[in-house]
């Protein structure tokens, strides 16, 4: 008999990531995070399982593994241990690399000898003072940057040489080898006002020469990759600076005309990065492959002489970190009913194969209800609504916003937020809402917060609420609201404006927006582009908060900076509203996520516990 999940069911969670597929299509290499309880140490480790069968197996033992990458011939696989390059072939893995500020992901050039990678250079005095002249001197979970910049790297697979390829006072985004070996993509955001225009673009650079623009930079540059026949990159970008859906350009490398693939989906696509699954765009020769948003799940898809066709996807399902070969995919794939497993895509006949099973098959998920709400204004809001099946309501209900703003919720199951599971085995309903500002919903959605936070999307929490009360199926005396990041803010927000919640918990919040500005790793960007002149403050209507709150944020985190939480405790207690502050040491803004398991464990009882 299959029972709920339990908060403390976190650290028995087996999550795969990053899935490799051998060059011969045999063979998967992923990487499992698991939890060590006992060390209170996240586990990245390697696993391999083969394409057509059989059982999955550990073949790396290294606390921290992560990124493995094949050699074009498969008789090698590149990875990052401890954030150095690490070299298996047969036996145990060998060190490649021992950088001061450590290395990214490897990339393999096609001949087999060479792997490029991004590194931070610059000084690495920690007791120096550090001086700064350029807005992007911190990042979150990494912290002070100083003048340290991130730069291309190659390096030499036979001689264990090191050459940086890439100078100067800007960052470059990860590599990617041109299909002959002579070139490096890769995005960036140069100039001496680069950190003030937010402008990025995609560049190209042989191996001791200076890097070539290609395209244009007026927009946003996030992922880059290759066409097969190596005439064009291939952008996950925008083309203004616009707040909107990304998406897929063909730039040809002779300047000839640059080509939206994905010009007829209203939809943003999706590069991948922590918290937005989404796939790195992968040409077979003309087949494009790429993912992107649609109702809060991500989906993969292909495009081939403009004709574009879903080839993985389903509801409430979201596919991430795809690697194809030839005409089958290696992906993970997250359903309601799991936490994510590896499988195989039959690209062609759209067959799905999954191949590990390293989910509790004694833990049987509450599934998710898909609801939609129609708002005052005509607006029609998209969500889902979780609780028992076997209880009758009124039941209490909690408010669950997501984060971003321009990110979304979907009905897959969540391995971060664990307290759903329990919240709904107690009787509890959870609803999960995409307001306004909300990714996979067209660009007239995404876009239509900008510069009146709050003020835009209050409506669509706060008139669902209304009519789960009129249908019965919440209690109006037992509402409570929980989010973190933008969610964090849209919780203070509300409980600034009404007073309708019992209970409230902010994590990773945002209540002043002005000192937000100017701490905050990308608040420059926010104060500019997306908070607007209005009135969009928590802070400044603390003074109505009535309903007791549960503030919860990471110590370290450099995103939402901790400051944040200080006021926003500070002014609430000092008006005598009940209110308890928790920080996590060292916690970034992504502890969440991927932060000491007792701290993700901590996290999620405390919601549950507050409530």
């Amino acid at each position: 008999m299959t029972r709920r999940m339990r908060i403390e069911d976190l650290y028995d969670l087996a999550v795969p990531a990053q899935p490799a597929l051998s060059p011969d299509g045999r063979r998967i290499v992923y990487v499992l995070r698991t939890a060590d309880r006992a060390a209170d140490q996240n586990l990245t480790q390697l696993w391999e399982v083969d394409t057509s069968g059989g059982a999955a197996r550990q073949i790396t033992r290294g606390a921290n593994d992560s990124a493995p990458a094949w050699s074009p011939d498969g008789s090698a696989l590149a990875f990052l241990r401890e954030e150095q390059v690490w070299l298996l072939e047969t036996g145990e893995p060998r060190q490649l690399t021992s950088l001061p500020s450590g290395a990214g992901a490897p990339r393999w050039s096609p001949d087999g000898t060479k792997i490029a990678f991004t590194a931070l250079v610059g000084p690495d005095q920690p007791t120096a003072p550090i001086v700064i002249d350029r807005l992007a001197y911190k990042a979150d979970g990494v912290g002070m940057i100083g003048a340290k910049r991130g730069h291309l790297h190659v390096l030499d697979v036979t001689t264990g040489e090191v050459q940086q390829v890439t100078f100067g006072d800007w960052d470059a985004g990860d590599p990617a080898w041109s299909p002959d070996g002579t070139l490096l993509a890769f995005s960036a955001a140069r100039g001496d006002d680069a950190d003030l225009t937010f402008r990025s673009a995609a560049y190209v650079v042989e191996i001791g020469g200076e890097p070539r623009l290609v395209g244009t930079a007026d927009g946003v540059c996030q992922r880059v990759a290759w066409t097969a026949d190596g005439t064009a990159l291939l952008v996950v970008g925008t083309r203004t600076l616009k707040v909107g859906n990304a998406r897929l350009l063909r730039v040809p490398l002779d300047g000839g005309e640059t080509v939206d693939l994905a010009e007829s989906l209203d939809r943003n696509v999706m590069a991948g990065e922590a918290g937005y699954p989404g796939v790195v765009p992968q040409a077979v020769g003309d087949t494009v492959y790429f993912a992107v948003r649609d109702r809060g799940c991500t989906h993969l898809y292909a495009v081939e002489d403009g004709d574009i066709r879903l080839v993985l996807g389903g509801d409430g399902n979201v596919v991430s970190d795809v690697d194809v070969v030839g005409g089958k995919a290696a992906a993970v794939l997250v359903t309601p009913l799991s936490y994510g497993e590896v499988v195989v895509v039959d690209l062609h006949r759209g067959d799905v194969d999954v191949r590990t099973a390293h989910g509790n098959a004694n833990i049987t998920p509450f599934p998710c209800e898909e609801r939609e709400f129609a708002i005052s204004d005509g607006t029609v809001v998209h969500g889902w609504l979780m609780r028992d099946p076997a209880r009758r309501g009124p039941l209490p209900l909690v408010l669950d916003i997501h984060g971003g703003p321009h990110n979304a919720w979907n009905g897959a199951a969540d391995s971060t937020r664990t307290y759903r599971q329990e919240l709904a085995a107690r009787g509890w309903a959870v609803l999960l809402l995409n307001p306004r500002a909300s990714d996979g919903y067209g660009e007239a959605f995404i876009s239509a917060a900008v510069g009146a936070w709050g003020e835009a999307d209050a409506k669509d929490f706060l008139e669902p609420l209304d009519q789960l009360v009129a249908e019965g199926v919440a209690d109006a005396d037992r509402l409570a609201v929980v989010g973190y990041s933008y969610g964090g803010y849209m919780t203070c927000y509300l409980t600034s404006r009404d007073n309708r919640f019992a209970a409230a918990v902010a994590g990773g919040i945002v209540a002043d927006t002005t000192s937000m500005a100017g701490t905050s790793d990308g608040g420059h960007y926010l104060k500019v582009i997306e908070f607007g002149d209005g009135d969009c403050s928590p802070l400044s209507r603390v003074d109505q908060v009535r309903t007791p709150t549960l503030i919860l944020h990471g110590a370290a985190d450099d995103r939402c900076p901790v400051g944040q939480a200080e006021q926003w405790f500070t002014a609430l207690r000092a008006q005598g509203v009940p209110a308890q502050l928790v920080l996590y040491p060292g916690a970034s803004h992504m502890f969440i996520h991927n932060g000491l398991p007792s701290h993700r464990v901590d996290y999620n009882r405390r919601v549950g516990d507050w409530l």
